[in-house]
């Protein structure tokens, strides 16, 4: 996490907060307190001191009856609290590299990263079935910073790998081209066809890899 602003917040119970809210749309105080088993007013006072900061803020989630819900969640600085693999150097090498090589060579140097990528967890992959290789897949993305779960299939919805952070954010918003290479890797990995869908709201990210049983 970045120091500064882990000093800034301070207590653990906020950072068990934003960890929470982190992998959800949102959060109520009662549901947080009853996550935590923390007082009404202490979890309120938390949120409190967090949104005066800058890390949350609010919206009102639909009830199916009465009035809706306030609900807490995250803003897009909290971006800067959960486990980062690039920076702005990254982003500057990679302009050297066009600057140096012509305009498509950091499209050519990412498919590399990929494919090399993609060729060690090859190598490692467990599990017989697709099922089970997602299994596996979720535990290493989410080792890797992902904070990733694995979703099974309910209703119309098909089984999927749920991400909720990307550590590598900053290459993934100058170069979009990283989330066709993310779902190709997980199709070669899983061994079946994969659809990634990504979400943004504030500061939620959530990047969903539906695939085919």
């Amino acid at each position: 996490m970045n120091q500064r602003l882990l000093s800034e917040i301070g207590r653990t119970q906020r950072l068990e907060i934003l960890n929470s809210l982190k992998r959800t749309h949102g959060m109520s105080v009662n549901e947080l307190v009853e996550k935590m088993k923390m007082s009404y007013m202490g979890i309120k006072q938390h949120c409190l001191t967090l949104q005066r900061d800058g890390y949350l803020d609010t919206w009102r989630r639909p009830q199916k009856m009465g009035r809706p819900e306030m609900v807490y969640r995250l803003t897009r600085r909290s971006q800067d609290l959960f486990t980062t693999d690039s920076n702005q150097f990254t982003l500057d090498l990679l302009k050297s590299v066009r600057d140096i090589y012509g305009p498509n060579a950091p499209e050519k140097l990412l498919y590399n990263i990929f494919e090399k990528r993609t060729a060690v967890l090859q190598a490692k992959v467990k599990g017989e079935t697709v099922f089970d290789r997602a299994k596996w897949l979720a535990r290493v993305r989410d080792n890797d910073g992902y904070m990733a779960q694995l979703v099974p299939a309910e209703g119309q919805e098909e089984p999927h790998i749920l991400e909720c952070h990307s550590p590598i954010m900053n290459l993934l918003d100058r170069y979009p081209l990283i989330g066709r290479l993310e779902q190709d890797m997980f199709g070669a990995l899983l061994g079946t066809s994969v659809r990634r869908k990504e979400t943004r709201n504030s500061g939620l990210y959530e990047c969903a890899f539906y695939f085919s049983v």
